[in-house]
């Protein structure tokens, strides 16, 4: 099958979005499928043409206001002209998903909408609200729609009428459970992802103040940066702070392991996959009560926070720490990748 990934961004930028579509566009390509993924990432810092692990990558240059949308119309007309049997858009909340409806015309389309429903800003939260009614159309013109979540799928039905499939992110759990931990002098807490308000790191900061055993360690880039050392200053915790910036692949399943509790504090997730990755670890969770996040307070060693005070934090963590995850029953990208290749079928008749 001829198969047209559209999306945002893609490797070597990262992602939760970018993840998933590059592991589900390489192991199409490992099965015998033709991969083509259309981003609005065009740059310096990348080949506008290239072939990563099999898989075509072509990029649109446009705009991304905020820093968000990736407005990109070319992406239109090259998935229009594109000899392929099927379109899969990846994000309601970029517009990459929209210019794919509109070229898609009798190609068969499915929409992977990682929809978290709100924005890291107001501007943002702006422009989603003019964007509401395209990107209805958008939803409701897909042959199939995937959601990544129970969460998702319930969100999906209240704020537009569409009823999705639930197939979740995959996790490498071989990958996280075989890491050997990574040792440091002092224990440690752990943070992963993109440096932004809304992930909420800045919770896991003042926290630290009453866990005086732990040091907190920070993995990832963005532009919250300053803001949140600023916090560990005021907080009087800046020595037990470590920002690691971005951390290498091969490093990242040890820090993991190595950790006594994984913290993600964020205000909105539609999956949470590094949840995924810290319990492929045999790490336990401490998670907000928001969003997706919820649906992973099922699984044991996994406790959710409904207001992320200090005290609250600091108290889950406690109760946490020494927890063992199992990660037998976690999905694995090959079970993902075999769903998802039955929606395409599904689809495409």
């Amino acid at each position: 099958m001829k198969i047209a990934q559209v999306c945002p961004r893609y490797a070597p930028h990262t992602g939760g979005v970018e993840t998933h579509v590059q592991k589900v566009s390489e192991r199409l390509c490992e099965r015998g499928h033709s991969v083509v993924v259309h981003t609005a990432d065009a740059g310096t810092d990348v080949r506008k043409r290239e072939t990563r692990n099999g898989v075509t990558v072509r990029r649109h240059r446009g705009a991304a206001p905020g820093g968000a949308f990736h407005v990109a119309p070319s992406i239109i007309g090259a998935v229009r002209r594109a000899d392929t049997d099927l379109i899969h858009a990846h994000n309601y909340h970029s517009f990459p998903l929209l210019f794919a409806a509109l070229g898609a015309g009798k190609t068969p389309l499915v929409s992977t909408p990682h929809y978290h429903g709100g924005s890291a800003s107001r501007f943002r939260d702006a422009l989603l609200s003019l964007y509401r009614l395209p990107g209805r159309w958008a939803l409701r013109s897909a042959d199939a729609v995937i959601a990544v979540s129970k969460w998702e799928r319930r969100r999906l039905r209240e704020d537009f009428g569409v009823n999705a499939d639930v197939i979740p992110n995959g996790v490498d759990v071989a990958r996280f459970r075989e890491a050997n931990p990574e040792r440091r002098e002092r224990p440690y807490l752990l943070t992963v992802g993109r440096l932004e308000p809304y992930k909420g790191v800045d919770h896991a900061i003042r926290a630290l103040a009453r866990l005086p055993e732990y040091d907190l360690l920070v993995a990832g880039t963005g532009p919250d940066r300053e803001r949140l050392e600023d916090v560990a200053r005021e907080t009087g915790v800046d020595g037990r702070v470590s920002f690691e910036g971005y951390v290498d692949d091969d490093r990242l399943p040890g820090l993991y392991a190595g950790a006594t509790a994984y913290l993600n504090l964020s205000s909105f997730e539609a999956y949470g996959m590094t949840v995924a990755e810290a319990l492929a670890a045999g790490t336990p969770c401490v998670v907000s009560s928001a969003g997706a996040l919820i649906d992973w307070t099922n699984r044991e060693g996994c406790v959710s926070v409904e207001t992320p005070s200090p005290e609250t934090v600091a108290a889950v963590v406690n109760q946490v720490s020494g927890r063992r995850p199992c990660p037998d029953d976690l999905p694995t990208w090959d079970v993902v990748v075999d769903d998802i290749e039955t929606t395409y079928e599904s689809a495409a008749v």
